[in-house]
């Protein structure tokens, strides 16, 4: 037998390997799975977007300034240190996200109060927009986390209601301690009817409930009050604000933005947090001037009093003693002397306030209040220097308690800032000390050589010369320190925050930035689109099962000879009894196909064909048979020979008995002659396989089946062996040598890929020869690995196996039939 007809030398199989063009036609094929996955995909989104609420984007702008007090100059006799405070942006930027700050935002705006309105999915915040506002006691409890329902009745009353699920509700005060707990109430649903202005006290709920004017509302009309944890709603909006600069180019202007659901909320915040931002940085920065003034207006008083006693003394004097007259030279010496007892007593107090500085640094921790040394007249540039850098460390390290926690690396880094400055200033008292005290001896010196010239004059006029001096000291240095008092208030008054609010944040009708709903819908479609296109991939990857002949054609050089649809029928008789029908027509393309082969081997007598498949339920016994009945009804004298000795099928469909069959020869339990039978089918005789033997293998590979063989080529025409299948026992192979054309049974959406490898490998060692391919439930429009094109080629070309159904008889299937079949073909 020549090979000239596979030339498989020459063409060798292609290994299993990913078929990227049957994937594509899988994903044509179920395009409505991906459509439906689409639709579905943007209807989710659809109503995702309807449900969400708007989220509203709201900024505004504010410029850190580090200037000087516009009542500051060069002649001005008090220094402050006015840039210390809030010199840098980067300061301000921790300032607007520390908890403190924004708890005086939330509590000076009440945003722990919602006003609700029952929305279409939810409660929605309508915050100003309520006719009626609520005036809470804070010292009072408030129920947390719950709506209370109040109901318009008429214009001056209203029901306020609330139905508790559990006899313990958590409650919150709203004063400065924010305590939270809990209370007692009966379970069930409360109703009380108010008046607008009435003092409401319940277990729950403490506040007035005042109608704003010029309000008409519908009577049944419903809104809701609900409070929200302090703590949680701060935290909530010290992580939502946002701080940036403006740009690279304007470091000093920040961006202030914050994100929620209403606008006229977001603008009242940023609007707030300005304002207070503003207001603590300026009481930071007059922290300065304020010690200052505490320390003036202390000694202030006490000059007072030396004063009021002094002027007491003169007027005692006067009223004792006659007036009388004072030289002109007694009168200038007491003048000297009055001008040292002046730098004597300026002396003293400057000795005093560093003697109180130097122990307010030993003893202290904290340095923010320390007064400005120039209000007692101390000019050293040292002490001033010192003195300014100590409190504004003191001061960054108090704004770094907001945000920082104790031990952290920064404040070792402040203090030992702060110890270094405070040991150059104990250092630079001490040597200021001491050149005090030598201006203090030598105006003692001085004072002692006035006091001597006047101690000539009578005892009276140096009384009188004495208290006069006392009386001008205090007069001057009273006169001295109201001076510095006032100069102080006016550069305090005089001085701004160095906030400064460029932009308001304002609703001008935009700001709008989600819910984004272009990008859902785009999301919706990538993933109603790459969701099923996955899912596909997976199981095409994961089949290994053949669908279409391009796949046996990819994976094997072996040629198909015919392809058989799927057909049902009650028994297995098709081309015999629907001989009109699709499956018939085809089993006679497939008769023709094989005649032609059988051509070519050029031999006398019978000739014989073998049936195999890989696995059971692939249609072997199916195409035996109604090949063998499209021979016998051509006219040819056919036997077919059940070989399957192991599962015996082919007697049933001819009504046979399989009690007596080929099984009884071998053994020599019967001539064979007794196991033939003819049918009621012309020229077509069958021998069924007979009682299943302990040794089907050995029994086939007995002498008699070779003689038999022979024997039968002589008889009949055509010889047809129903074998096992090829993939489970070795029986074909045996059986295969007797065979002039093998046809191997390929049954689509059934047979693995693998079996095909198995296939090749014994055709290329010459155990299979002149095999063909038949490819059985074939569907016309899922060839090409769920495709069209390729059905035609082979249907025409082997003898319109699949051309159509014109000439053929048409089944009936029920609706529920075509449901299922329909089914099945797209999943």
């Amino acid at each position: 037998m020549s090979d000239d007809f596979l030339d498989n030398e020459s063409h060798e199989p292609k290994g299993i390997t990913f078929d990227f063009k049957g994937f594509l036609f899988k994903i044509l094929n179920l395009w409505k799975v991906v459509f439906v996955s689409v639709g579905l995909a943007l209807i989710i989104a659809y109503f995702i977007n309807v449900r969400k609420q708007n989220v509203y984007k709201m900024e505004s702008l504010i410029s850190i300034e580090s200037e000087q007090n516009s009542f500051f100059t060069s002649t001005t006799s008090i220094s402050f240190n006015w840039g210390g405070v809030s010199g840098k942006v980067s300061k301000v930027m921790t300032s607007l996200k520390t908890r403190t700050h924004n708890e005086k935002v939330v509590d000076s705006l009440k945003f722990f109060m919602e006003y609700l309105v029952q929305g279409k999915y939810r409660l929605v915040d309508v915050y100003t927009n309520a006719p009626f506002e609520v005036i809470i006691d804070c010292d009072l409890p408030q129920i947390l986390n719950a709506p209370i329902q109040l109901t318009y009745i008429d214009q001056n009353t209203f029901e306020l209601s609330f139905d508790f699920k559990t006899s313990n509700v958590p409650v919150q005060y709203y004063n400065e301690t924010k305590k939270k707990g809990e209370i007692a109430v009966s379970p069930g649903i409360f109703t009380q009817t108010f008046r607008f202005g009435q003092t409401i006290r319940l277990p729950f709920f403490n506040a007035t409930v005042v109608s704003k004017p010029g309000q008409s509302i519908k009577p049944g009309s419903t809104y809701f009050v609900r409070f929200s944890n302090f703590d949680s709603v701060v935290s909530h909006y010290q992580n939502s604000i946002k701080v940036d600069t403006y740009s690279k180019n304007s470091q000093s202007v920040l961006v202030l933005s914050l994100t929620g659901h209403n606008k006229k909320r977001l603008v009242d915040y940023l609007n707030a947090t300005s304002v207070i931002l503003s207001r603590s940085e300026l009481n930071r920065k007059n922290l300065y001037a304020t010690n200052t003034i505490k320390f003036i207006d202390s000694t202030l008083s006490t000059v007072n009093n030396d004063l009021k006693a002094v002027t007491d003394e003169m007027n005692n004097f006067r009223k004792n003693n006659k007036v009388f007259d004072v030289s002109a030279e007694m009168q200038q010496v007491s003048e000297r002397l009055k001008n040292y007892e002046r730098d004597k007593e300026q002396e003293n107090i400057k000795l005093n306030y560093l003697d109180a500085l130097e122990n307010y640094l030993r003893t202290k921790t904290d340095y923010t209040k320390i007064a400005a040394p120039s209000s007692v007249g101390i000019a050293e540039t040292n002490i001033l220097n010192s003195v300014s850098k100590i409190t504004a460390l003191a001061i960054e390290r108090q704004n770094l308690e907001y945000t920082t926690k104790e031990g952290n690396v920064l404040f070792k880094d402040l203090d030992r800032q702060i110890d270094a400055e405070k040991n150059v200033l104990l250092e630079t008292i001490k040597s200021t000390k001491e050149i005090i005290n030598v201006s203090l001896s030598t105006i003692n010196r001085s004072i002692a050589q006035m006091q001597a010239m006047l101690s000539t004059l009578p005892e009276d006029q140096q009384e009188f010369l004495k208290i006069q001096r006392k009386l001008d000291i205090s007069q001057e240095a009273y006169n001295l320190f109201q001076a510095k008092r006032s100069e102080a208030a006016i550069i305090k008054a005089a001085s701004v925050s160095d906030i400064v609010v460029i932009d308001e944040a304002k609703d001008i009708g935009g700001g709008l930035i989600g819910p984004n709903k272009s990008l859902n819908y785009m999301m919706a479609l990538m993933i109603g689109f790459f969701l099923p296109m996955f899912l596909i991939f997976v199981i095409f990857l994961l089949d290994t099962t053949i669908h279409g002949s391009d796949e046996v054609e990819r994976l094997s050089r072996i040629p198909i000879i015919g392809l058989i649809g799927k057909y049902r029928y009650q028994n297995n008789l098709v081309v015999f009894e629907k001989p009109k029908s699709a499956v018939a027509e085809s089993f006679r393309a497939i008769r023709s196909s094989i005649q032609f082969l059988l051509y070519k081997l050029d031999k006398e007598n019978g000739k014989t064909i073998m049936i195999t498949s890989s696995v059971s339920g692939e249609g072997k016994t199916f195409c035996s048979i109604n090949i063998a009945t499209a021979y016998a009804l051509s006219g040819k004298k056919t036997i077919l020979l059940g070989l399957d000795l192991r599962k015996p099928k082919i007697f049933d469909d001819f009504n046979l008995s399989n009690e007596r069959g080929i099984v009884n020869y071998f053994i020599g339990d019967s001539d064979f002659k007794s196991v033939v039978s003819n049918t009621h089918i012309d020229n077509l005789d069958v021998v069924t396989s007979g009682p299943v033997p302990p040794n089907p293998s050995e029994l086939l590979m007995s002498p008699k089946l070779n003689s038999l063989i022979e024997d039968l080529k002589k008889t009949y025409d055509i010889i047809i062996l129903d074998t096992p299948p090829l993939g489970l026992v070795t029986d074909a192979l045996e059986l295969s040598k007797y065979a002039d054309v093998t046809l191997f049974m390929v049954r689509l959406d059934y047979t693995k890929k693998g079996m095909l490898q198995l296939v090749n490998a014994k055709q290329k060692a010459g155990e299979l020869k002149n095999i063909h391919f038949v490819l059985n439930f074939y569907k016309h429009k899922t060839n090409q690995n769920y495709g069209y094109g390729y059905g035609y080629g082979y249907g025409y070309g082997y003898g319109y196996g699949v051309y159509g159904n014109a000439y053929h008889e048409q089944e009936k299937k029920s609706l529920w039939y075509k449901v299922k079949r329909f089914v099945k073909e797209k999943l």
